[in-house]
């Protein structure tokens, strides 16, 4: 594990999931989900979203972002391993944020997983699967930066006052031509 600044942690592990199991998973989310294109409402105006998104969790788990609601779909087995392997390492998750970048021109822009239903300090499981990505976190106020590239089967666990203090994005990279898969896994309230 390591401390981006006080109360604030960040643990990657790359081989999360051994590569056939990754594979897998990744064939099965990535024909089997029903992604859906989505629009946000940021600085006043609503904004298609560069990638596909999908919402799964609990019965009646509702999620709020940038002007949009998500009403969590049921979980898929495959979704519902995946969250059995968390619970196992501690952690309670009741919903998960799948987002598919088709290719390096879809992205996330800077942001935080702050929202009043998640919480105060809350964990973030995030899972890739396909194509490695760059991952990029700043400090919302000494603007520090800290770069991870995120592989096929890694998960990054983000804890402690990190969404408090830190920013994170997915940028563009236009030089990436296969898709990702990425699974945040999340407690809603």
């Amino acid at each position: 594990m390591q401390t981006l600044s006080p109360n604030c942690y960040l643990e990657y592990i790359p081989n999360w999931l051994n590569p056939a199991h990754a594979d897998r998973l990744y064939t099965q989310l990535y024909e089997t989900i029903e992604w859906e294109a989505g629009e946000v409402f940021v600085f006043g105006r609503w904004h298609k979203i560069p990638r596909l998104q999908a919402w799964y969790g609990d019965a009646n788990t509702r999620y709020r972002y940038s002007g949009k609601v998500l009403i969590a779909k049921p979980w898929t087995d495959t979704l519902t391993e995946l969250r059995q392997r968390l619970i196992e390492q501690g952690f309670d998750f009741n919903s998960v944020l799948l987002n598919l970048y088709r290719h390096g021109e879809d992205k996330m822009g800077w942001h935080r997983d702050n929202e009043p239903e998640l919480g105060n300090n809350p964990a973030i499981a995030s899972i890739s699967l396909g194509a490695e990505r760059e991952f990029q976190l700043r400090h919302r106020r000494d603007k520090s930066k800290h770069t991870l590239t995120l592989g096929h089967g890694s998960l990054l666990l983000m804890t402690g006052e990190t969404q408090t203090h830190w920013e994170h994005q997915l940028p563009q990279r236009k030089r990436c031509n296969s898709p990702r898969l990425n699974l945040t896994f999340r407690k809603v309230f």
